[in-house]
C-alpha cells in the first residue's frame, strides 16, 4: 500500500511551519500516517494533539507536524524525512510525497479571476460566484520524486480520491510525469468519487463534472472506471449539508459512457455518524471486490 500526497498545502500550522522553516507542508501527510500507523492508542493521540490558545507560536499546531518538521531537520530531504517517521510509527506501506518541490496552487476561475495559495481557493471561490476553470502548481511541472513514479508503474490497482478534487487530488496530476507514469500502468485505474460536492470547490458539480475536471488537467485516458456510492444520505446530513452548499454527488453516466468510463455504484457510506464520508472498512471491501474482479477477467 503507497499513499502518494499533495504538498501544495499552505494554511493552518502546515503554512506556518512551510513559511517559517522553508520545508514541505506536513499536514497531509501527517494525516495519512496517523491513519496508517501501527502504534499505541497514547501515541496516537499524541500525533493528533493540537497546542491550545495560548500556547504562543504552538497555537492550533498539531505535534505530529512538529515531529514531522524536526525530522525534516536532521535528513537529507523531506522524502527522507517522512521516510524516517513511518520507521518510528511501524506504517503499513508506504506515505510518499508526489514531489520535493516547493509549490503553491493557483487557481483561474471562469470569471478569469486568479487566485494564488490553496489555503485561500476556497474563499475566493464563494466570492466569485462561480466554478473553478483550471488549477496550476507554481513553478508549473516540478519534479516527481523517482519513488513516486516507480510506485505507480508498479502498482496493481491505482486509486485517486476521494478528497477535494481541485485541491487534493488533481495536485498530484500537474506533477511531471506522474500521468504518463498512470497512463502507462496495465493496473485498472479508479476514481473514487466523493459523496458529497464540497462547499468552496464543487458546488453543483456532478459526477461527470468531476471526472471531465480531472481528465482537463490530465488525459482522456486517465481512468478505467468511477466507485460511486449507492446508498442514500440520510435527509437529516442532507439538509445540513445543504445549509453550507453542499449536496450528495449525482452520478451521471452520459460524459463517462462517451469516454469509455465505466461507473460502479457500491453501498459505502458511513452509518451512524455525523458527517456523510465514507466508512473505511466498506470503501476497502468494495475496493478489494473489484480488484479480484479485474484480476479474474485479465487471467480468464
Amino acid at each position: 500500500l503507497t499513499a502518494i500526497v499533495t504538498v501544495a498545502d499552505d494554511g493552518g500550522g502546515s503554512g506556518v511551519l512551510r513559511n517559517d522553516l522553508g520545508m514541505p507542508p506536513p499536514g497531509d501527510i501527517r494525516i495519512c500516517m496517523e491513519a496508517l500507523a501501527n502504534t499505541e492508542p497514547l501515541m496516537e493521540q499524541l500525533l493528533g494533539y493540537r497546542f491550545p490558545a495560548g500556547s504562543g507560536g504552538l497555537t492550533g499546531q498539531a505535534f505530529g507536524n512538529l515531529l514531522l518538521a524536526s525530522l525534516n531537520g536532521i535528513s537529507g530531504s523531506f522524502d527522507e524525512a517522512v521516510g524516517k517517521m513511518s520507521q518510528v510509527l511501524a506504517i503499513t506501506g508506504r506515505i510518499l510525497p508526489v514531489t520535493n518541490a516547493d509549490v503553491t496552487l493557483e487557481a483561474t476561475f471562469e470569471n478569469g479571476t486568479q487566485v494564488r495559495g490553496e489555503s485561500k481557493i476556497a474563499t475566493f471561490k464563494k466570492a466569485q460566484d462561480c466554478r473553478i476553470k483550471k488549477v496550476r502548481l507554481l513553478p508549473e511541472g516540478p519534479e516527481a520524486l523517482p519513488a513516486t513514479l516507480q510506485a505507480i508503474r508498479e502498482a496493481d490497482l491505482i486509486l485517486l480520491g476521494p478528497g477535494s478534487l481541485y485541491t487534493s487530488v488533481i495536485p498530484n496530476l500537474l506533477v511531471d510525469g506522474v500521468v504518463e507514469a498512470i497512463r502507462s500502468s496495465e493496473a485498472t485505474r479508479v476514481y473514487i468519487a466523493n459523496i458529497m460536492t464540497q462547499d468552496g470547490e464543487t458546488e453543483g458539480m456532478t459526477l461527470s463534472d468531476h471526472v471531465q475536471a480531472l481528465l482537463d488537467h490530465s488525459a482522456g485516458d486517465l481512468i478505467d472506471l468511477c466507485l460511486a456510492n449507492c446508498e442514500p444520505v440520510p435527509e437529516d446530513l442532507v439538509i445540513r449539508y445543504q445549509a453550507e452548499g453542499a449536496e450528495p454527488m449525482v452520478i451521471d453516466r452520459g460524459y463517462l459512457v462517451q469516454h469509455g468510463i465505466e461507473v460502479v455504484e457500491r453501498p459505502t457510506i458511513s452509518q451512524g455518524t455525523r458527517y456523510a464520508r465514507h466508512d473505511p472498512d466498506r470503501l476497502a471491501q468494495a475496493i478489494m471486490d473489484l480488484y479480484q474482479e479485474r484480476a479474474e477477467t485479465k487471467i480468464f
